[in-house]
């Protein structure tokens, strides 16, 4: 009997036996420890600006590169774990047997099979996973796409479903990165929304102290060099971003979240360390081993006598380090233990008790005022502990109610 379809593997991965997006993310690693430690001895961080466009005069910053990095770093990530569910499916589904036939039982005039052995594919397996997923990937013309498809759905023992509208199309690769450019555009939204609404208090240089002072400075609103955005506007906006994407896509909303979220997290491993650069997202003064130098010119108003403080953004790096490590293993090795939607479930109560945490060294947190009392608590901490137990709740009456149906039966 002829072996299922594994997943196609890349010729790094075949020499070094593993994922390739594993030596960019150890190399990344390397790459921003050295440079704290560097820091560490020295007391220098590198410029903000990495390199300026000499015809456009137009400056790249790291914060700006970090960022993008991340994303595309978690994006490959969640596309590789994309695949793997897609072949897996696809195996589960198409019997070996039918895998194992040659495309020449399908007819095809010369031309064509010549095409197909130039992609590779020379089996009904190779074949019928790459159709399923998008038949224009294959690279050919229309009329030739109509008729493969004509041939196979004339095939004996190829099901007129899996021609149609295969099952593993819903794990298509592609996916990600078309959803991604969804989901940016309202995370951005998102997050600057929530910043506006919730600005802190630094931003009374700039003469913003309550959210309508933005709407009294237009311009402000979209300065976001001024302020920044905020990550629980972000979150929510992408996720919108993502039900929106899924919806027109008729793809499962809560089972492509439980990927992101891995991406997600390993994209703000490295996205933090941007902070890094512009001397921002520190924490209160400190004489750790650890603490960062901020030049007086980066320093908050009322801190201006300290020169090292907690580095923030290296907790916050370090703690969705250990996010991402446990939600991959989560994916790889227990995902069918799982609800879908658990994933996501973890990652925002893993990220909200993080961010309570963080919030016990942060400087310049907005605080909570109801009915003119300021609580004295940080809105970001009380919008975590919220996320954290309504998630909890979530996953523990879903589980509670599959365990009741089960019971019954």
């Amino acid at each position: 009997m002829s072996k299922p379809m594994r997943q196609q593997l890349s010729n790094w991965q075949q020499r070094l036996g593993v994922e390739p997006y594993w030596y960019l993310i150890l190399g990344g690693l390397l790459l921003v420890t050295i440079l704290f430690i560097n820091h560490l001895r020295t007391g220098n961080t590198p410029a903000a600006t990495a390199v300026v466009i000499p015809v456009l005069n137009l400056p790249i910053f790291w914060y700006g590169i970090f960022i993008v990095g991340g994303i595309a770093l978690g994006g490959y990530v969640v596309s590789r774990l994309a695949n793997e569910r897609a072949v897996a499916l696809f195996n589960e589904v198409v019997p070996a047997s039918v895998q194992g036939q040659d495309t020449a039982v399908l007819g095809l005039s010369a031309e064509l099979s010549l095409k197909l052995n130039q992609r590779h594919i020379t089996t009904f397996g190779e074949l019928l996973f790459r159709w399923g997923l998008d038949p224009r990937n294959l690279g050919l013309k229309s009329a030739e796409i109509d008729t493969i498809g004509q041939a196979l759905q004339e095939t004996p023992g190829v099901e007129n479903g899996w021609v149609v509208d295969a099952p593993w199309r819903i794990w298509n690769p592609d996916h990600v990165w078309n959803g991604l450019i969804v989901c940016l555009l309202f995370a951005v939204i998102g997050a600057r929304l929530y910043h506006v609404l919730t600005p802190s208090p630094s931003m009374a240089a700039f003469g913003i102290e309550t959210p309508w002072d933005y709407f009294r400075n237009p311009m402000q609103l979209i300065n976001i060099r001024a302020g920044g955005l905020g990550i629980y506007g972000g979150l929510a906006g992408g996720a919108l971003g993502l039900f929106i994407y899924t919806r027109r896509q008729r793809i499962p909303t809560l089972a492509w979240a439980d990927l992101a979220v891995v991406g997600v997290a390993l994209g703000q491993v490295f996205g933090r360390w941007g902070n890094f650069f512009n001397q921002e997202l520190y924490g209160r003064p400190t004489t750790l081993p650890w603490a960062i130098t901020i030049t007086e010119a980066h320093r908050l108003p009322g801190y201006e006598e300290f020169s090292r403080f907690h580095p923030a953004f290296l907790y916050e790096s370090l703690w969705n380090l250990l996010a991402f490590l446990v939600l991959y293993t989560l994916v790889k090795r227990y995902s069918a233990r799982l609800l879908t939607g658990e994933l996501t479930a973890l990652y925002l109560i893993f990220y909200a008790v993080g961010r309570i945490l963080l919030e016990t060294v942060r400087l310049d947190s907005r605080t909570l005022e109801l009915f003119g009392l300021n609580l004295n608590m940080a809105i970001a901490t009380f919008v975590s502990l919220l996320v954290a137990l309504a998630m909890a709740v979530w996953v523990l009456a879903r589980r509670w109610r599959q365990k009741s149906v089960i019971g019954n039966r």
